[in-house]
């Protein structure tokens, strides 16, 4: 049926075949696991939800089944949707869809891709090898596949911010409009704030070690691995390993509410005139956020790097050290360190967000052959590699600032400033003195993504969001 017109009683034709074939128990009826079956022994593949999504949006008549009235007028609503698709896509009405179109398409939504991205999706719907998509084409692939909309093969390939490794300067996740409306995103943010929690307490023995290394660890004064944890346990017991990690943990909730917000208000801002927004334009709203967030919450930061510090019996918990630090030194001590702090989210941000999708880039172009979902594996490692090229960057700043934050824990050291205190270690240390306490910090990467992760997918499941 070349004439999409005279392809209508041909359409029912097929419609009553493949509902023959789905119909397995032959009920006249198809239910949600006979859907699945089918549609995966034709070779299409889909998740629970997909196959639920598309069941519930067929089966009006809510009999928990799919009766051939219904599904035909499932096919016919969602070829209307697709042919819609089609020809928004099809930008000079030639009935074919190029690589230029796509690429088009994508930059409406705001996202780049270069020719080869393009060409790769093109070939995954492309049967005939013309390297045009007709009509048929777009139809076959997408006939059985919910994904009505260009923004679900997106949302694979969103840098997936589950990954909590401890510092917290990602770029927030994008939901999309459905998300927002039926209130996953909470449920997103309450299972990634809970993947946080498991994580940082998991690696807070690692993370106080380097802390320790940050401000204690010198050329005369050098600290390993075992010693310091040897020292640390002969001082308060195994418990104090995990010393700062309450307001670690504490913070995570008034972060992640503040940087979302901050996020969709300065995404509303930087976007012109309520157009899409472009991906420099999201790296900014993105940093914004950030330190609208860092800002709010920063001195936790100062009394976590305290906490982490203190000699046993020093501070009796959290409040007793907010009290004494104000006490002793004042408000403005809740913002030692705060500028390089602020500063470290630039190389960080950035770096982690290139690598990541130069990475993103790579793998599609290799490996992309029937689908646009890379897998958890590969999306796990883009991400921690890329995080891990962004702390690299940014550790430095990072050392300085807890250098900063500690400093009043010494009596009578005068209040220094973040160029005098570079200065001071490159004069003592060398360049290496900027990075001390790195080993400790990458040791606890893996763990911290891998934690994460699982507690992020039990949570998801727990609170009813399938993927």
């Amino acid at each position: 049926s070349k004439d999409p017109d005279s392809g209508k009683t041909d359409n029912t034709k097929t419609f009553a075949e493949l509902f023959e074939k789905l119909d397995a128990n032959k009920d006249g009826k198809v239910d949600v696991s006979e859907l699945k079956t089918g549609l995966a022994a034709m070779g299409f593949t889909m998740g629970k939800g997909e196959a639920q999504k598309m069941f519930v949006s067929g089966d009006t008549d809510k009999d928990e089944g799919l009766d051939f009235e219904e599904f035909s007028k499932y096919l016919k609503e969602h070829e209307k949707k697709l042919r819609l698709t089609f020809k928004s896509l099809d930008k000079n009405q030639d009935g074919r869809i190029d690589a230029k179109e796509i690429q088009q398409s994508f930059k409406d939504l705001g996202l780049n891709l270069t020719d080869r991205d393009a060409e790769k999706i093109l070939h995954s719907i492309d049967a005939d090898g013309t390297m045009t998509v007709d009509w048929n084409e777009w139809r076959e692939h997408f006939l059985f596949n919910p994904a009505d909309n260009l923004q679900e093969i997106i949302r694979y390939w969103k840098h997936s911010t589950v990954l909590d490794i401890g510092d917290s300067l990602t770029i927030p996740d994008e939901f999309t409009e459905e998300e927002k409306t039926t209130g996953i995103w909470w449920k997103q943010l309450v299972a990634g704030g809970m993947a946080g929690v498991v994580s940082r307490t998991g690696t807070a023995p690692l993370d106080r070690m380097k802390v320790f290394m940050q401000v204690h660890s010198s050329k005369s004064n050098k600290i390993s691995l075992v010693d310091g944890f040897k020292q640390m346990i002969k001082e308060g017991g195994v418990a104090s390993l995990w010393r700062g990690n309450g307001v670690n943990v504490i913070k995570i909730a008034p972060e992640t509410a503040i940087k979302f917000m901050a996020y969709e208000q300065y995404k509303k801002l930087l976007a012109k005139d309520g157009g899409k927004i472009q991906s420099h334009e999201r790296f900014m709203a993105g940093s914004l956020a950030g330190a609208t967030a860092q800002t709010a919450i920063y001195p936790m930061e100062v009394m976590k790097t305290r906490l982490t510090l203190r000699k046993t019996g020093q501070y009796s918990g959290m409040f007793d050290c907010a009290k004494k630090i104000l006490k002793k030194e004042g408000v403005k001590a809740f913002y030692k360190g705060y500028v390089p702090n602020i500063l470290g989210i630039i190389p960080y941000a950035g770096i982690d967000l290139a690598v990541y999708e130069t990475l993103k880039n790579a793998w599609l172009s290799r490996y992309a052959k029937d689908t646009a979902n890379p897998g958890v594996l590969v999306l796990l490692g883009c991400g921690t590699i890329s995080s891990t090229c962004g702390q690299l960057a940014s550790y430095p700043l990072a050392l300085v600032r807890t250098r900063m934050q500690a400093q009043a824990s010494m009596e009578g050291s005068e209040p220094v400033s973040m160029s005098k205190l570079v200065k001071k270690i490159m004069q003592k240390e060398g360049f290496l003195g900027l990075y001390r306490g790195i080993l400790p910090n990458f040791m606890k990467v893996i763990p911290a993504v891998s934690i994460s992760y699982v507690v992020y997918e039990y949570m998801r499941s727990g609170l009813g969001i399938s993927k």
